[in-house]
Parts: C-alpha cells; structure tokens; sequence
C-alpha cells in the first residue's frame, strides 16, 4: 500500500483562462475579513452588490497576477 503518490500539478501551475468581464456592470475588489485578514479578490457588481470571489490573496503577487489576468488597473479594497 501506497501512502504517499506523485504530487498533481498545483492549482498554480495549471493554465488557466480567465471569464471576460463587463466593467460597465461590475468592478474589481479586495473583499478583506476584519477579523482573519483574509482577504478575497473578486468582482462586485453596480447593479445590486453582490460578489463574485475570483481567487484567494496571500501576498503582492497575488494582486498582480489579478490585475494581469484580468487587465485592471484599480482595485477598491473593502472590509
């Protein structure tokens, strides 16, 4: 028996082809917790407000390949 098998290819490495966005309907955001500081990038919408969580933020980087996949040049921050 096997406890230990070949590592899958991480999330990260995989290719990944970001849904267009409409940006006369929604903006990009950084939803962030108060109490955890986690913190959320995603798309909030000028209709009724509510968002859409695209991927999990750990550090700077994260927030550049946002921008980059995505092609945002200004991200609100809300808590």
């Amino acid at each position: 028996m096997k406890l230990f098998s070949r590592r899958e290819k991480s999330a990260r490495s995989r290719r990944f082809e970001p849904e267009p966005f409409d940006s006369g309907e929604y903006y990009a955001a950084i939803r962030c917790s108060i109490c955890t500081g986690e913190k959320v990038a995603g798309f909030r919408s000028k209709k009724d407000g509510s968002f859409t969580e695209v991927m999990l933020i750990r550090s700077q980087k994260d927030i550049d390949e946002f921008k980059a996949l995505y092609k945002v040049d200004d991200i609100k921050t809300e808590y």
